[in-house]
Parts: C-alpha cells; structure tokens; sequence
C-alpha cells in the first residue's frame, strides 16, 4: 500500500514539475515578450512592394490571417505578434494579415497578444507544421471572448477558407517599436 502510495505521489510530482519546461518550450516558439510592433492595415498607397503570392523557389509561403470579431468592441483593433521558431516575423491588427517564407521542415507557429494590460499581453495561442517546399499554409488567429475573459486560438485552415481571408483582409505593414 504505502509502495503504491509513493509511486503514485513520485507520478503527480512529477507531472507538475514538467508542466513548466513544457510551457518554456511552447513560449519557445515566441520572440521576446518585451518586442513590439507598429501595425496597420495597409493601403494601397502604403505598401513599397506587393505581397507575396507564390512560395519562393525551394521555400514555402505562411499566410497568418487575424480574424477580430468586431461584436467584442467595435472601436478597439488588437495587435497580434506572430512568432516563427522563436522570432517574431511581424504583427497583424485588426482584420489583416502577413506572410512569409520559410525554408522546409518542421515550425513553430506563436501569436501573443500586444497589449499595456498584462491581462490582454498574457494571451497566446501555439500551432506547428511541417513545411514542404512549393506550399502555402494558412492560419487564422482570432480572439475568442469568454464570459469574463478572452482567449486566443491559432488554426490552419484549408486553402479554400485560406484564400478567402487573405481576399477579405488587408495586409499588414508592421516594424519593430524602438
């Protein structure tokens, strides 16, 4: 009995000592939390270059579509970090998107929340994939509202739905904040 009882006991300890290596190893997938981005839906006027809509030679195409449901706040437009294996490649606000290549093999696919309040900062979402070379992937990253919370969900979506968030969204220009 007591044999049991230990076992049992070595078992639950342990499971909550992994737990923090595996949340360090998913936020892996982020850049840093301190970054930030300017970011806005582009005009037409303001992009320098279109974007991309084939993959580069040898390379695969990531399209990351944020979808903001206008019902939570109809004023407010939530900037969204996208991180690629520990790097953040830009950010989307409010109802736009951004792509980039990336080479093949295996990704790690982060969105966090940019906010002042710690409560909205706090909020990520993961998702991974294996790129081939030729493809292109796209995820929606969208706000979910709880009763007195908020949480956010990172999914890839068939190419069809793909498609048609990228034609309903504007692209974003983003830069790092100095």
């Amino acid at each position: 009995m007591k044999a049991a009882l230990v076992v049992l006991l070595f078992g639950v300890v342990s499971a909550f000592a992994q737990e923090p290596f595996t949340i360090a190893a998913a936020e892996a997938a982020c850049g840093p939390k301190e970054a930030q981005f300017d970011a806005q839906p582009a005009s037409t006027q303001m992009l320098t270059t279109q974007p991309m809509t084939q993959p580069e030679a040898g390379k695969s195409l990531v399209y990351v579509v944020e979808v903001f449901e206008k019902a939570m706040n109809q004023f407010a437009r939530p900037t969204l970090r996208v991180g690629l294996d520990g790097k953040w490649v830009g950010a989307a606000k409010g109802d736009s998107y951004l792509s980039f290549s990336v080479d093949p093999g295996e990704h790690h696919l982060c969105t966090r929340w940019q906010s002042h309040w710690k409560r909205f900062s706090d909020k990520e979402a993961f998702n991974g994939f294996t790129a081939d070379p030729g493809k292109i992937y796209y995820f929606r990253a969208r706000i979910i509202e709880g009763e007195d919370n908020f949480a956010l969900d990172l999914e890839p979506v068939n190419g069809d739905e793909g498609k048609y968030l990228v034609a309903s969204s504007a692209v974003t220009v983003s830069k790092p904040k100095k």
